[in-house]
């Protein structure tokens, strides 16, 4: 190999070059990195490529825009902003921001109660033959809560029927009341009957009842009420008897049970000490339902909320929840993970969701 000397100019100019090539090679390497990393963030790529948690949570409270239902909707006028621009896409980012590996879908309040039997029952299908296929066309992202056309019970019980044995669902969604009637009121039991047969999951979404729309003035229902009438239906279903007699039913309450909190002394003591449910229930047997119950995390992930929660019902209760897109994934992510260790963190991110969700095992 020859032996090649270069005078003192030009091996400075070497050098120069070199350097000026390793500052531009670090450069681009730094750039390259941020760009990758960013790209890694947003497409939800393996740890290796990404500071995001590999994807583990089950968003039991998320929402979906089927075609049918929202044309339903416009057409009615009860449309707004957040369900006119869903997007599936839109869906996939925020879960994969979140670290959310699948969401259980439902439509949101009013479902199909502003519809006759015929058309909610139409709706009903369109929507869940959709969500089904969302399963499929995105595999391990989505579960179904089907679409019940209620308050139509016949309709309903067919519905539930081809949910169930055709679509092969998770779990269905009803809402706290429809009309002047919450779920313990007689005429639903046979609805009950035929979900507790299935042992089946039922997920409920709170609305507003015809008592109290537009009762304050500039006060939108979804404030208050929506809180409110979670925790009607709740006290119905215990003290009408209703969840004791369908046990094998595993039911979701939103939004930590609405302002159950505030009135579980209410439930615990007052209510079993005076008629006509003296005699009838012990505060042992409102606590054994109150603790059987299952309470998603939407919008309670601030510290207050979600405390009281965790004080009044095991851990082993309480399902991550989001109410997406009305909110994101990822400030509930932040604000439970203030809040809760890694062991508590598990469980309600995944594990209490999986035991009822066979599915998802």
């Amino acid at each position: 190999m020859s032996d090649v000397r270069c005078s003192p100019s030009v091996s400075q100019a070497a050098n120069h070059d070199t350097s000026r090539h390793d500052t531009s090679r670090r450069d681009f390497l730094i750039r390259a990195t941020s760009a990758t990393g960013a790209f890694a963030a947003g497409a939800g790529l393996p740890d290796a490529l990404s500071a995001q948690p590999k994807p583990h949570r089950i968003d039991v409270h998320h929402h979906i825009v089927p075609p049918a239902w929202l044309d339903a909707l416009k057409a009615a006028k009860l449309d707004n902003v957040p369900l006119n621009k869903w997007s599936i896409q839109k869906s996939l980012e925020d879960m994969d921001k979140a670290g959310i590996a699948t969401s259980m879908t439902s439509p949101t309040t009013p479902q199909v109660n502003f519809l006759g039997k015929e058309a909610a029952a139409g709706v009903a299908r369109s929507s869940n033959d959709y969500a089904k296929k969302l399963t499929s066309d995105h595999p391990g992202r989505f579960g179904v809560f089907a679409l019940l056309p209620m308050p139509h019970i016949d309709e309903s019980l067919k519905e539930i029927a081809y949910a169930f044995d055709t679509l092969k669902v998770d779990g269905v969604g009803v809402m706290t009341s429809y009309g002047d009637a919450w779920l313990g009121y007689p005429q639903f039991a046979p609805i009950w009957e035929e979900l507790d047969r299935r042992k089946a999951t039922v997920y409920t979404h709170p609305t507003g009842a015809n008592c109290c729309v537009n009762l304050v003035a500039d006060l939108p229902e979804t404030i208050v009420e929506y809180g409110t009438d979670t925790t009607r239906t709740i006290a119905n279903l215990i003290f009408s008897g209703t969840s004791q007699r369908y046990k094998n039913i595993n039911w979701i309450f939103s939004h930590g049970g609405g302002s159950l909190t505030s009135f579980a002394e209410r439930f615990l003591i007052q209510m079993v000490q005076t008629a006509p449910f003296k005699d009838k229930f012990t505060r042992a047997i409102v606590d054994g339902e109150l603790k059987r119950f299952y309470y998603d995390t939407a919008q309670i992930s601030n510290t207050v909320t979600i405390e009281a929660l965790a004080k009044l019902v095991p851990v082993s209760q309480i399902v991550f929840g989001t109410d997406y897109p009305y909110r994101s994934g990822i400030e509930h992510v932040e604000g439970l993970g203030k809040v809760f260790g890694a062991a508590d963190l598990k469980a309600i991110d995944r594990d209490n969701a999986l035991r009822i969700i066979p599915a998802l095992r």
